[in-house]
């Protein structure tokens, strides 16, 4: 069995790569791939979040585990917030054949399936992209949403007054300004928003969000939270990595009534429409599935020669 740090995650795994991983992985959802129920419990202990995602995919042979969660007091002893661990399985013979670090795994696939839905489901020529939520995870979220749409300026929501060094670093590669303002500007400038927060209640009221606007929510992935107004995920397209959990621990707990919801790799695969015109709203429930932490784990041993 190979163990893998999360330097070595680092220097195989970049976001282009976590991006195909996910995208083809979200594809192979729809023909034969799955995920199996989450676990994710409230530890009682440290405010901790903590639990298990697992899948198998056929086509890529990626079978294996996620063990990990959310301890919010790390700040306070300069470690990241989320802390995981992913173990890959040998299909045949059901032995470990890794154990990968996945801190980095989690935020560039995270990042990466946002990237998809912006890819897939926003209008082709944005010129705001907003920013909502400033922790660990948004500067990954910002890289990999300008390696998909070209925009002409950035505008974050910094409730925090966190450091933006990196966020600002990210913006001059990729030639675009960026600006901190308050939250209803953020959200009524935008037509791509990104919310990536830890929130137990809705951001910003539906009427804030305009024509045509795409919205990835990334936060919510345990019951009870929530980051978007159920009225703007009543009256949007929806889609989603993964129905159940979307519906169980995702955005679309919330909502009263039964909704339709479509799955992004169905989209993907080209058996479901995305955006069909310019003003629709859309929305795209982050809820993150065990097979993209097994994608990205997979294409890391790929490229390691293991």
């Amino acid at each position: 069995m190979q163990i893998i740090t999360e330097q070595q995650v680092a220097d195989f795994l970049d976001p282009e790569l976590a991006f195909f991983a996910v995208q083809d992985v979200f594809a192979s959802m729809e023909s034969g791939a799955w995920n199996f129920p989450v676990v994710r419990e409230a530890l009682g202990y440290q405010n901790a979040l903590y639990g298990f995602k697992s899948g198998f995919d056929p086509a890529s042979g990626a079978l294996g585990l996620k063990a990990g969660g959310y301890w919010p007091n790390n700040a306070s002893r300069d470690l990241a917030n989320h802390q995981s661990t992913i173990f890959l399985f040998d299909p045949d013979t059901g032995q470990c054949k890794a154990l990968l670090a996945g801190n980095t795994i989690t935020a560039l696939r995270t990042a990466a399936a946002s990237a998809v839905s912006i890819d897939r489901l926003a209008i082709k020529e944005p010129s705001t992209l907003g920013l909502v939520g400033t922790g660990h995870q948004s500067v990954f979220q910002l890289e990999a949403a300008l390696r998909v749409r070209s925009f002409d300026e950035i505008v974050i929501w910094n409730r925090s007054h966190r450091d933006l060094t990196k966020h600002r670093k990210v913006a001059e590669f990729y030639g675009v300004s960026l600006r901190e303002a308050d939250l209803e500007v953020v959200v009524r400038s935008a037509q791509v928003i990104i919310t990536i927060t830890s929130c137990f209640e809705q951001l910003f009221p539906d009427e804030w969000v305009g024509p045509g606007t795409h919205v990835a929510a990334m936060g919510t992935d345990t019951k009870g939270k929530q980051e978007l107004d159920p009225r703007l995920t009543q009256r949007a397209l929806r889609f989603t990595d993964e129905i159940v959990q979307s519906k169980t621990i995702g955005e679309f707990q919330h909502l009263t009534t039964d909704v339709d919801i479509t799955p992004i790799g169905a989209v993907i695969a080209g058996t479901a429409k995305g955006r069909t015109h310019d003003d629709q709203v859309t929305v795209f429930d982050g809820t993150g599935v065990g097979l993209q932490d097994l994608a990205c784990a997979q294409a890391v041993v790929k490229a390691m020669g293991i």
